[in-house]
């Protein structure tokens, strides 16, 4: 274990740098694995901060520390940003032209194809965007995408994540542990996407910070989602009475994005989806934009597009 030491000018200084309550430094703590206090510095009346840990662990929260400082200092960072939980990852490059987003490992999403480019862009450019298609076309990916590039740019103060808990024809029984453990089996194909475009630490200091919010459908009820980013995954196993309770959620500011598949419905009664109910009663309501992909749009394993095919070919001779 090893302590190492910034110096600090005045308590204003250590709040810009810290942000309120010593938010900053909570996440950074996180982040690295590290503790950090803040003290006074006994040669006079400025204040340090020292961060204690792993060398290597230690090294890298006091470079980052260090380089908010300093920019803090140039003017190279507003004041106002510093205390931003937005401002707490690394900072991210800009996407090129035609990419939706910059992952943390420097990939740049981009749609496949002309049904992908505009889902994106009815995501991007609208307030609520319904995908409708077969598993692999990249509903749910594009989605969570779209979602982190709103959080990047401000648009939005947070992502919620929901999803009915409905079980896949097969029974789980009884599922130990607090409600995130409860409903992290059903909520994986999101965090799959959140760990392929931020990485697995990062998701977990958002979430631990619910600046990206795990909510189950059946917990929705009575909220008022404001300048929030709302994905609702496999919407087909909503019933219509849960379907008009999420969309009521949307408050100011907010965006709302449902994605779902209408040929794997997992409900006892298929005709009673949510889903199905929302495309017959919302077509043509202003601001609400409805995009239908096809087996052509799957991007995943070359097979899962002839399987959906051949599934398609028996389900017509039934």
């Amino acid at each position: 274990m090893v302590t190492r030491n910034l110096r600090l000018k005045d308590n204003k200084e250590a709040v810009l740098l810290l942000g309120e309550q010593d938010v900053y430094l909570r996440h950074l703590e996180k982040q690295h694995g590290v503790e950090i206090f803040l003290r006074n510095d006994p040669a006079g009346e400025a204040l340090r901060v020292s961060v204690r840990g792993n060398a290597s662990r230690v090294a890298k929260a006091l470079d980052r520390l260090g380089s908010k400082l300093e920019a803090l200092r140039t003017g190279a960072q507003p004041a106002a940003e510093v205390g931003s939980p937005l401002s707490y990852p690394s900072a991210e490059p800009a996407p090129p032209e035609g990419a939706v987003y910059v992952t943390a490992f420097g990939k740049a999403i981009e749609p496949r194809g002309p049904r992908q480019q505009r889902y994106a862009e009815a995501i991007l450019g609208g307030d609520m965007t319904i995908g409708i298609g077969p598993a692999g076309t990249g509903k749910t990916f594009l989605a969570v995408a779209c979602a982190l590039r709103a959080l990047r740019n401000h648009d939005v103060a947070r992502i919620v994540l929901t999803r009915p808990v409905v079980e896949a024809g097969e029974k789980l029984g009884f599922l130990p542990g607090d409600l995130y453990e409860k409903v992290h089996p059903y909520l994986k194909p999101l965090f799959d996407a959140f760990y392929a475009c931020i990485g697995p630490d990062r998701f977990r200091m958002w979430r631990g910070d619910e600046i990206v919010e795990i909510v189950p459908l059946a917990y929705m009820r009575g909220r008022t989602l404001e300048n929030a980013f709302i994905i609702l995954d496999e919407a087909q196993n909503t019933t219509p009475e849960q379907m008009k309770m999420f969309l009521t959620r949307m408050g100011a500011g907010s965006r709302v994005v449902v994605t779902g598949d209408v040929t794997q419905i997992d409900l006892d009664k298929p005709q009673r989806s949510g889903l199905i109910l929302a495309e017959r009663i919302l077509k043509g309501v202003p601001g609400i934009s409805f995009v239908h992909f096809k087996e052509d749009d799957v991007v995943r394993h070359p097979l899962v597009k002839e399987i959906i095919r051949a599934f398609e070919q028996w389900e017509k001779t039934k």
